[in-house]
């Protein structure tokens, strides 16, 4: 190894832009938990803790979620389409379906081989599946030459922010607190993030009001506000939208010319209510008033790595423009054809997620069985999580309302600010890391979201199995306030 001066590049020279980019969900806590876990490994038990529970990051296989059947059996029949050639120990000895080798067949006949590229936007036959999804969610119509297939939605929302953001001056209104990858995104395009607070006290709920004054704020100030970013159901709230602020949001969208990006990667994660697509709702208020609503812009995203599918690290997504300038989506095509093409693999389980087993088909019984065990599983950990809550001193979190999280705050003591001043840490901070230290539970401090001044909060998923975690958090919690009180 040469001297660091030696270096062509060294921390003063690379792309400032990176540098100031933030991303907590993956931060120190994320890389001191996976030390912890190394050393556990290694057979080392002198920790207070047997396990690491990362808590910290929607990645439901990591933490024991199980694949879905029939959409790993078709991949294995993808990636090795030899075994077509046996279909009767397939059948017979290995427990596939019919509809398995179906599946598998035709969408072989439409990729040619997962290890090959596809067109740059996707498979046409895999967007025409995507469009009749829609359109079945919705009750509109959708055209498969709006549909982008995507690396997952973080692909997706990275091809959008480079399109909408021209230069520093472009602001895009982003809820606060929100996932980190939109002001992470924002400050390596040396873009403007236009903060927007959630409304804690209407389950996190957006306000038209604040909105307002944000995006007046910034236009003031001379910023070019181009598009809103939502996220629904939310990260990190798991606040799931009622209709009227949908309705609201797209009725300023249309009052301002501001783009909707709409982030529903949570969609079958709800809980409470019903989900309402931003593209139904827009659709439904072009019917109401014809022509009102034409020239709204919309972009909405979806993933195969949430929902009951958790297959993050195959990196399936897609994004339908509603709206766009035939122009700009032929600079969209040009974008995403820089960077080749989705994962085909990723693309053949966005196919699948998007159009699973029907009733009386083969599949389906075991499929509703997997799926409806896991919707099952993470709606009771939700309310176990959030009775644990409930019990715990100086802790609030609203009921669990879809995705994977819950966002309580936590009222800690002066004592417990000092004492992380003193490390050079926020109080939240503070908490996190004395929480993965004690118990092996990696969570994220509210302050990684970003957080309205004064308040305290963190993200924690409900993805792990079992409840033995929980009365971790729970013991560990009062000893903390009663250390510091």
């Amino acid at each position: 190894m040469g001297s660091t001066a030696a270096k062509r590049l060294n921390i003063n020279n690379i792309n400032p832009h990176i540098k100031a980019a933030k991303y907590a969900v993956r931060g120190e806590l994320a890389v001191k938990s996976e030390e912890y876990r190394a050393y556990l490994r290694s057979g080392l038990t002198d920790l207070p803790f047997t396990q690491v529970i990362s808590a910290n990051i929607g990645n439901p296989q990591q933490l024991d979620q199980k694949p879905i059947t029939f959409f790993r059996q078709v991949l294995s029949l993808l990636e090795n389409p030899a075994l077509l050639n046996h279909k009767d120990v397939l059948l017979n000895q290995l427990g596939y379906k019919s509809d398995v080798i179906q599946r598998a067949e035709w969408l072989l006949k439409q990729v040619g081989s997962v290890g090959a590229y596809s067109a740059s936007n996707g498979v046409p036959a895999i967007r025409q599946s995507i469009a009749a999804f829609l359109e079945r969610r919705d009750g509109f119509p959708a055209k498969e030459s709006d549909i982008y297939l995507s690396a997952g939605a973080s692909s997706g929302v990275s091809t959008l922010l480079h399109i909408i953001c021209a230069d520093a001056n472009s602001g895009i209104l982003v809820p606060i607190p929100q996932y980190p990858l939109y002001t992470a995104s924002l400050a390596v395009l040396d873009a403007t993030c236009v903060p927007y607070l959630l409304d804690e006290a209407r389950n996190w709920g957006t306000d038209l009001a604040i909105i307002k004054e944000a995006n007046e704020k910034a236009k003031a100030e001379g910023v070019d506000v181009r598009a809103i970013v939502i996220i629904n159901p939310g990260n990190p709230t798991g606040a799931s939208l009622p209709e009227e602020d949908i309705r609201a949001v797209i009725d300023y969208a249309r009052q301002e010319h501001l783009v909707i990006l709409a982030d529903e990667v949570y969609q079958t994660n709800v809980f409470v209510g019903e989900f309402i697509s931003f593209k139904r709702m827009l659709r439904q208020m072009q019917a109401e008033k014809p022509g009102e609503y034409d020239d709204v812009e919309l972009a909405s995203l979806h993933s195969v790595s949430k929902g009951m599918v958790g297959e993050c690290g195959h990196r399936g997504g897609y994004f339908e423009l509603v709206n766009f300038d035939p122009e700009v989506q032929a600079e969209i095509y040009k974008f995403v054809s820089i960077m080749l093409c989705a994962p085909v693999i990723g693309q053949c389980l966005v196919e699948l997620m998007v159009n699973p087993p029907r009733a009386g088909e083969p599949s389906h019984d075991l499929y509703k069985q997997e799926y409806d065990g896991i919707f099952n599983g993470l709606k009771e950990r939700a309310n176990a999580l959030h009775k644990a809550f409930e019990q715990m001193e100086g802790v609030e979190c609203g009921s669990p309302q879809g995705s994977m999280y819950l966002f309580p705050t936590i009222n800690l003591p002066p004592k417990a600010a000092e004492a992380a001043a003193a490390e050079g840490r926020s109080p939240d901070e503070f908490y996190c890391m004395r929480l993965l230290e004690a118990t092996g539970v990696c969570v994220v401090p509210g302050s990684g979201f970003g957080q309205k001044d004064g308040s305290l909060h963190f993200r924690t998923t409900f993805l792990a199995p079992g409840t033995e975690w929980v009365g971790n958090i729970i013991k560990f919690h009062k000893e903390f306030m009663d250390k510091y009180r």
